[in-house]
């Protein structure tokens, strides 16, 4: 199987009502897909179906052997209370794959790396509480990445991220998606479409585009209620008004 993942006609929702529709993606080797859509469009839906957090009504999930998948999500949900360090929250991260880093130094030495990779390495043994958002955000990716996936799902990374950090993320994303597949969901899809390779609209159900590129007329056919709009150099991506059923 040369894909990492398939999803096959699925349709997923919660309690009997349908909020994704015959959803059909490939995700290959070093993608990089940019996913966008309207608030209520099944974004979150469809990175629940990818993690297997819940089933769908049809159709089916299909893995590589042995994928393993990192996940950022929106919202980090860890009682800051909690008494657990910087690298503690990192390592925690093995346990999704059920990936193994060996010895104690070998754990050592990749939380270096990561924390190095991200800015951050003066806090490792620093008790998660004490960190701002955007520092938080930068640890939960480090945990993502613990596991040396071979597929990173980011839900928008950029949420608590400052901004003098912002253009940095997406400059490590760059440097991952060498090494991995990514699937990115942002609403900023202005900032990050000449990072990604391609574009998947989820609007009830799920339309790819094989490019970066995406024009007004395209995403009408689409039924993506997007706008595209040129401002200088900077595009930017305004969501348009839409009906919910």
């Amino acid at each position: 199987m040369s894909n990492l993942l398939q999803l096959k006609n699925i349709s997923a929702g919660y309690e009997g009502k349908t909020v994704l529709r015959e959803v059909n993606l490939n995700v290959n080797p070093n993608d990089f897909v940019g996913i966008i859509g309207p608030n209520g469009g099944g974004k979150t839906t469809l990175l629940k179906v990818l993690l297997e957090l819940i089933e769908p009504y049809q159709g089916s999930v299909v893995k590589k052997d042995g994928l393993r998948i990192g996940y950022l999500p929106q919202i980090n949900t860890i009682d800051k209370k909690f008494p657990i360090s910087v690298k503690e929250v990192i390592l925690s991260g093995r346990h999704a794959n059920n990936w193994k880093l060996g010895s104690n130094k070998k754990n050592a030495q990749k939380i270096d790396e990561l924390l190095q990779f991200v800015g951050m390495n003066q806090y490792k043994d620093t008790a998660i509480g004490d960190l701002s958002g955007g520092q938080m955000q930068r640890i939960f990716l480090c945990r993502a990445l613990i596991s040396n996936p071979h597929l990173l799902i980011l839900d928008e990374p950029n949420t608590y991220v400052d901004k003098t950090f912002e253009e940095n993320l997406y400059n490590l994303l760059s440097e991952l998606n060498k090494d991995m597949a990514i699937l990115l969901v942002s609403h900023d899809v202005g900032t990050i479409s000449s990072m990604v390779k391609t574009i998947a609209c989820v609007n009830g159900g799920l339309h790819y585009h094989e490019s970066n590129k995406i024009t007004n007329e395209v995403l009408k056919s689409y039924n993506c209620p997007i706008e595209i709009i040129s401002h200088g150099t900077v595009p930017h991506r305004v969501l348009k008004t839409h009906k919910h059923e």
